[in-house]
């Protein structure tokens, strides 16, 4: 089962190294990594989705809030997050097809961002789910290339990884 984690990292040189290597070192696979700074510059957010029952995603949670450069890890379930990648595809696309391709596109909501005399590169972002069916539909027309960024996610609502990294910090402070 694929599972969302939103690790919240202090932001300088080498935390991302850190913490992928503590998922290579456990041997946990990475389906996908993004990682960007946040509204606060002296943090980053890494996004992770893995794959795992409940008592591995457990252990990979106690092994990231180890970590001293990890100020909070928040498991995101996919009924209360936001989930988005972005894809670009090249798609062959001559006269006797690029209209349908074209429609095709506009359904997805895709945006055209680079017309060839015989290919087409499309941009589209959203969950796997809608990526995986575009790309499914251009598969007949012969997709020449495709790129996918990580998974970016947020929780709904209030809640924020901010709220985790508060009752860290808070905890932490008064254990010492």
């Amino acid at each position: 089962m694929k599972h969302v984690l939103s690790v919240y990292v202090e932001n300088q040189p080498g935390v991302l190294v850190r913490v992928a290597s503590m998922f290579s070192r456990r041997e946990f696979n990475i389906d996908s990594l993004s990682v960007g700074i946040t509204q606060s510059p002296e943090f980053s957010r890494i996004t992770v989705v893995v794959r795992g029952d409940a008592n591995l995603i457990d252990q990979m949670i106690k092994q990231l809030e180890k970590m001293p450069v990890v100020q909070a890890v928040q498991r995101l379930d996919s009924a209360t997050a936001v989930t988005r990648g972005m894809t670009m595809i090249k798609v062959s696309a001559d006269d006797n097809n690029r209209l349908d391709v074209l429609k095709m596109a506009e359904l997805f909501r895709a945006h055209v961002v680079d017309v060839q005399p015989t290919t087409l590169i499309f941009e589209i972002t959203g969950n796997d789910e809608k990526v995986t069916a575009f790309t499914r539909l251009l598969a007949p027309y012969g997709i020449l290339e495709v790129i996918r960024t990580g998974l970016i996610a947020l929780e709904r609502g209030e809640n924020t990884i901010n709220d985790y990294h508060q009752v860290r910090e808070f905890y932490g402070k008064n254990l010492l």
